[in-house]
């Protein structure tokens, strides 16, 4: 069962950083988030030396006059546990906590997250600060939540400290027991990459022509996911034990991180940080495409699914960017509002804007808040204040609402990870989720995201009419089986190109395409190729359409044979050596239907 934010009332807030303002403007500050109709602020996530400006000697003075404050105004905190910003004097007596690149350059003081989870003495200190907070604030009535760190894996998702490497040898140990179990697993015959000592196994470290064993790669990012939650749990166990009423959350949705293991395993509910002008400048830059915002409603579905009802802990409320990146646009006016509305929509019961005034200093000077720096009125803070009278109204009819849709995008982790690496099938997964998304929002078809997990149940699937799994070129037995069910049960399961060819190792099945799914496609795969970056894709011909041809079949074609009469062909490719040659089918199973395109989809596909 999904972890959820449970609230009787929608929560509008602000994250505030009441350390870096004069103490003389807090009061007027929490007047005005209360004239906005904000009820919670989120602070003390980057102020590890307030509370411990040397090491053993902990102060509170700052925080609980700031608490005590905003509790007299009426507003509830989320406290941040301030683990991701290490103070100077403990990275400088302790660099080894410090992260470490794949080149072996150590990373230093003065940014944030310079951090590796690894390091048990890093680990020893954020253990004492979180158990020194959690006391002091356990009962405070102005404290009403937690979030613990802030971003993990934000800046960067990969650590290879001495301390990292020593920890992913013990984690190798737990998952396979014998060096022989690791060998077979890694495929290490291959290349004489073969160990015969555990001190010879790594993290991924440079090769000749950028290229780890494939299998190590995939590993790696399943240690970098369980040792991120594991340096949560030590905070999270704390938290529960000493403050068991205050609910625990954190934020983010970044890579490496399977973040249903850690919601389900650690938190309350999942908070997500919603910047959709990110959008226009890393996501589908080279496309023409009006709705560029509007990929965060599908980022906003993948978060669905991790909790049914969420936080948005950092809502975008203006322009974004550091002095040297990320340069955004300000968002248009009522465009705030048309975000704030659309994480609504999407669960979201407690909302908080990223931040109520704009930094003075520091990196963050031009990652604009509701208020600019010169604190007078402006266009953002009047539409804050129109969104906080409607969300006052209409506050408890939405708290608790459900997102209802009838299809689902189907991922996983395995695969996400894997395809960072393998070029393969990787890059397919982008297209086709692109291509869906926008094709299921500009035809008004409410559609979900869902993770197959070890646990996943057959119930879950038959939540929905149709399935969508693109391209799960990782495939286990067990998967298939439950497919296979789901589909018998009456269920509509499409697949695209590369499903099914590897192993939960990674390694390539010795047997026809598309594997453990051929039964339930009806078809096999007697040829495929790559379409090369910039080559021209042959189209596909509908076979209902006479000479009626469709869209391009790009980045990859699988070229399909039915293997029985029952398979319907539904188009057929329009080009190339493979012309006329199946391209999309259909093939009956129980009382449903299983569809197999043999390449990449797009919105016109």
């Amino acid at each position: 069962m999904s972890k959820s934010l449970a609230v009787e009332q929608f929560e509008l807030g602000v994250c505030y950083y009441p350390e870096q303002w004069p103490e003389s403007l807090w009061a007027d500050d929490y007047r005005r988030m209360r004239e906005c109709g904000f009820s919670v602020v989120r602070m003390g996530e980057f102020a590890w030396n307030f509370f411990e400006p040397e090491e053993g000697r902990f102060t509170f003075d700052v925080f609980d006059r700031a608490i005590d404050l905003a509790h007299e105004h009426g507003l509830k905190v989320i406290l941040g546990t301030p683990t991701a910003t290490p103070p100077a004097w403990l990275t400088h007596k302790h660099p080894e906590v410090l992260n470490v690149t794949l080149e072996g350059v150590q990373h230093q003081h003065g940014l944030r997250r310079h951090y590796n989870y690894s390091s048990p003495v890093y680990r020893d200190y954020c253990a004492k600060i979180t158990e020194v907070m959690a006391r002091h604030y356990a009962n405070h009535p102005g404290v009403a939540g937690w979030q613990i760190d802030n971003e993990i894996n934000c800046e960067t998702n990969v650590f290879y400290s001495v301390a990292d490497h020593a920890a992913f040898r013990s984690w190798l140990r737990e998952r396979y027991g014998t060096l022989e179990e690791l060998n077979r697993a890694w495929g290490t015959v291959f290349w004489n990459q073969s160990y015969s000592d555990w001190e010879q196994v790594h993290l991924p470290r440079p090769t000749p022509a950028d290229s780890p064993n494939p299998h190590q790669a995939l590993d790696e990012k399943r240690f970098i996911s369980d040792n991120a939650i594991s340096f949560l749990r030590v905070q999270v166990e704390i938290v529960r034990k000493l403050a068991p009423n205050q609910p625990i959350t954190t934020n983010g949705l970044f890579g490496h991180l399977d973040s249903h293991a850690m919601t389900d395993e650690l938190l309350d509910f999942f908070s997500y940080d919603s910047y959709p002008n990110f959008a226009s400048i890393w996501n589908d830059a080279d496309r023409d495409d009006p709705l560029l915002d509007r990929k965060w409603s599908n980022n906003l579905a993948k978060v669905r699914s991790i909790s049914p009802n969420f936080c948005v802990m950092e809502q975008q409320s203006g322009p974004g960017g550091w002095v040297n990146r990320m340069a955004q646009p300000s968002p248009k006016p009522g465009q705030m509002r048309l975000w704030t509305y659309q994480s609504v929509a999407h669960g979201a019961d407690m909302l908080l804007y990223f931040r109520w005034r704009t930094a003075s200093f520091g990196t963050e000077i031009y990652w604009h808040g509701i208020n600019d720096y010169h604190n007078q009125p402006n266009r953002r803070v009047a539409e804050a204040q129109t969104i906080g009278r409607e969300l006052g109204r209409i506050g408890k009819a939405v708290a608790g609402s459900r997102y209802a849709a009838e299809v689902a995008i189907v991922r996983d982790y395995d695969n996400e990870w894997d395809g960072e690496l393998d070029a393969w099938h990787g890059p397919l997964t982008g297209e086709s989720e692109y291509g869906w998304s926008k094709s299921l929002q500009l035809n008004h078809i409410p559609y979900d995201y869902l993770y197959m997990r070890e646990n996943t149940g057959l119930d879950e699937l038959a939540r929905y009419q149709a399935l969508i799994y693109p391209h799960p070129a990782i495939m286990s037995e067990e998967t298939a089986e439950l497919l296979k069910k789901y589909v018998a049960g009456g269920g509509k399961l499409i697949f695209g190109a590369r499903t099914g060819y590897k192993d939960t190792r990674g390694h390539c099945r010795m047997m026809p395409f598309p594997g453990p799914v051929a039964e339930l496609c009806g078809v096999t795969v007697e040829d495929f190729t790559l379409i090369p970056g910039g080559g021209a894709a042959p189209n596909i011909r509908w076979v209902d359409g006479g000479e009626e041809r469709g869209a391009a079949a790009v980045k990859f074609n699988d070229i399909l044979r039915p293997m029985n009469e029952s398979v319907e062909t539904l188009a057929v490719y329009d080009g190339d050596y493979y012309a006329g040659k199946p391209a999309l089918t259909r093939a009956s199973y129980g009382g449903g239907e299983a569809y197999y395109y043999g390449a990449a989809f797009t919105r016109e596909v």
